[in-house]
């Protein structure tokens, strides 16, 4: 049985290709959510086995989704192009950041690493 990976990503083009991506190396795709309220609900109704987020969404930024995702021990790989590594990191220490745009190689890799670690 393979992963499920969240994709929250608001711009539709990165979406799909991060899902197509995710969905090529093997694992099962839960997404593209453009928001938090539908990311959240996914959550809810099963709990992935990683989560990677865009922190600009349709309806405000994940800090709070992601604290809810780590309180649950979700991995989590923050994927953004407005923020830098070093703002995610203030909020989230142990983040895992990933600046766009990330080359696919570089997101399975990380993607796989962090799931050997959990």
């Amino acid at each position: 049985m393979s992963h499920k990976i969240l994709v929250a990503e608001d711009e539709m083009i990165v979406a799909f290709d991060l899902c197509e991506t995710v969905e090529e190396a093997g694992f099962q795709v839960e997404g593209p959510h453009r928001g938090i309220s539908s990311a959240m609900l996914a959550f809810q109704k099963e709990k992935p086995a990683l989560a990677i987020l865009d922190i600009d969404l349709d309806d405000g930024d994940v800090f709070e989704l992601a604290r809810t995702f780590a309180a649950e021990d979700v991995p989590i790989i923050f994927h953004s192009g407005s923020f830098s590594k070093q703002e995610i990191e203030t909020r989230f220490p142990d983040a895992t950041t990933l600046m766009k745009p990330c080359p696919p190689t570089a997101m399975i890799d990380t993607v796989n690493r962090m799931l050997d670690a959990a």
